[in-house]
């Protein structure tokens, strides 16, 4: 869920709520010094706001009034941020209280045990490991278990991305395709670019598809790549993406943006 979908929007919505309390002497250096950025940045955005009728006022300067739009914005984005912000808490509360592990050995309610992370997923036993916890359920062995009272870090090293950029339909789809270098990478050579195992393998675009079936590399993620990539390296695990032209520069920007380590191998013959 996205509050505020534009750049600058939480700023105006700021502006807006200070505007609101009616202080008829409220000077853009009070607005800078309340939100923590320049003057100018205010100005800038006051403009803004007057121009879309949020905000009014004669010559540009104090006094500021805001409108019934600009009063219309502000409830509605506050709304919008309260829900979203319940909805946070209510997870974070949820996962404060009781995390789900699956049990490799017989755990009864009360068992004090160790957890780990493979492939993904927690587990837990009687072992001894860095992160513990305390088992709230009974469990047979490769079911899941609640436990709660965690303590301790939760050893993971986080994933990597290699993505294989493919030739768009302009450029010949498929057949312009470096079919051997991108089968080398999957079955071997992967470990030229810091990865130890290829765990995932996400696709974006029909050329990928394509590409994948021919072949013959199973697809995990068709989906959300981008999103299902960043939640992959924080479980520890390397994905290889195959995608089409100008598509990776938004996924490369999720990337970076989630400070995920990944590597762009172009396929192009």
């Amino acid at each position: 869920m996205k509050i505020f979908k534009k750049r600058g929007e939480m700023t105006h919505f700021q502006i807006l709520s200070e505007i609101s309390k009616n202080e008829p002497n409220l000077k853009q250096k009070d607005l800078a010094e309340r939100l923590g950025i320049t003057i100018q940045a205010v100005s800038e955005n006051l403009k803004t706001l007057i121009e879309e009728g949020y905000v009014s006022s004669e010559d540009g300067r104090s006094p500021y009034t805001i409108t019934q739009k600009g009063i219309s914005k502000v409830k509605k984005d506050a709304i919008a941020l309260r829900k979203y912000s319940d909805e946070t808490l209510e997870i974070m509360n949820y996962y404060k209280s009781i995390w789900p592990a699956i049990a490799t050995e017989p755990i009864k309610k009360g068992d004090k045990v160790g957890l780990y992370m493979e492939n993904g997923l927690l587990y837990a036993n009687h072992e001894k490991h860095d992160a513990q916890a305390e088992a709230i359920t009974d469990a047979e062995s490769g079911f899941d278990v609640a436990l709660n009272q965690l303590t301790g870090l939760i050893n993971v090293e986080l994933g990597q991305v290699l993505i294989i950029a493919l030739p768009t339909i302009k450029q010949g789809g498929s057949l312009k395709a470096n079919f051997k270098l991108i089968d080398e990478i999957y079955n071997e050579t992967y470990t030229e670019w810091g990865l130890k195992s290829l765990d995932k393998i996400a696709v974006v675009g029909t050329i990928s598809h394509v590409v994948a079936k021919q072949l013959g590399i199973p697809v995990d993620i068709e989906f959300a790549a981008s999103q299902s990539c960043v939640s992959c390296s924080r479980k520890g695990l390397n994905t290889l993406l195959l995608t089409v032209g100008n598509m990776s520069k938004n996924i490369v920007k999720t990337l970076e943006d989630n400070d995920v380590k990944y590597n762009i191998v172009d396929a192009k013959l």
